[in-house]
């Protein structure tokens, strides 16, 4: 089963007897568990009364079959969650596997693990395979469409160019992403979110120089890149916060350029990078230009910046001198 799919299942309160989400975005699970939890429980008094959480690092099967065995109080099920279920020991899961068999009717139980599992891991051998909902990650349309639905579970509505610009300026991780559209939100004042409203909120000038910044150090624009480099320090943004950031992209670059000699494709380094596909379009560009010693002297010269200005060195010729280096060709 899809995770989408689970979902609406979920949302028309069709909940299934047991349940394994399984994925490394934390958020999604988060998601999941939120719509379960309402599903089942309209009431939210009932609640406390018929929901057990237990931790799959310090909990045995037995413990976990006897919390979906009780019967519920004035609902028509419990709710029984062992979160970080890729930890649940397998040695303790005999009572687990025998109870799958046969499932209470009064009970849902959901796992969560917080990491992708591997085929082998015994959870997927214990549970129905129909009961498995693997989490990925979103990227490109999908995560402008989740931007957009939970604007609209706010009430607002997220125009498409705003809710690209969001990923473009604050990435791709959902919990950023989530607290930068709550802050629009709360700035819009009214029903319909624009890309002013995203410019107002994250930040239009400071991050949209330091994009700038590394595009110019991308296109070899020395004259351009040292202009934004000035701008950002004369507005206050702290030097070691500014070469953290073109290490970074010399790490990043790096890693495109041996990922793109061992044969990966850009949309599996997107992933990985968990970064827009145009953007690592114009990193693998740019990488490829550019030789491994290059990349190894100029990461390099980010530590010795470092260590200078951990030492007292002057930020504004260090930096300068940096940026200059970096938009040279290797």
């Amino acid at each position: 089963m899809d995770y989408a799919g689970f979902l609406r299942d979920v949302e028309r309160e069709r909940v299934p007897p047991i349940v394994l989400l399984h994925g490394g975005e934390p958020r999604l699970l988060d998601e999941a568990l939120a719509k379960i939890t309402g599903a089942l429980f309209s009431d939210p008094s009932l609640l406390a009364l018929n929901r057990e959480v237990f931790d799959g690092a310090e909990t045995a099967g037995e413990d976990v079959v006897r919390s979906a065995l009780t019967l519920p109080l004035l609902a028509a099920a419990r709710l029984v969650v062992v979160k970080d279920a890729q930890a649940l020991p397998a040695k303790t899961g005999d009572a687990l596997v025998e109870y799958c068999r046969d499932p209470s009717p009064y009970a849902r139980l959901v796992f969560l693990a917080s990491e992708p599992l591997a085929p082998s891991h015994w959870l997927l051998k214990a549970l129905p395979p129909a009961s498995v909902v693997e989490v990925r990650g979103l990227a490109g349309r999908a995560l402008v469409s989740w931007l957009q639905a939970r604007a609209r579970e706010e009430g607002a509505d997220l125009t498409e160019g705003a809710a690209q610009l969001l990923v473009r300026w604050a990435g791709e991780d959902l919990t950023t992403l989530s607290g930068e559209l709550e802050k629009a939100l709360l700035f819009a004042g009214e029903r319909s979110i624009t890309e002013d409203h995203v410019r107002g909120v994250v930040g239009e000038h400071r991050l949209l120089r330091t994009f700038e910044l590394t595009d110019a150090i991308e296109r070899r624009e020395t004259g351009r890149a040292l202009t934004l480099l000035e701008s950002l320090l004369a507005s206050g943004e702290e030097p070691l916060a500014i070469l953290g950031l073109l290490a970074r992209q010399v790490r990043t670059t790096w890693q495109v350029a041996e990922w793109r000699r061992q044969g990966t494709s850009a949309e599996e380094i997107a992933r990985l990078l968990r970064r827009p596909p145009f953007a690592v379009e114009s990193l693998a560009a740019r990488a490829a230009t550019l030789s491994a010693p290059w990349l190894a002297r100029a990461l390099a010269r980010c530590w010795e910046v470092e260590r200078s200005l951990k030492s007292g060195g002057r930020p504004r010729p260090e930096l300068t001198l940096l940026v200059a280096d970096l938009c040279r060709a290797g």
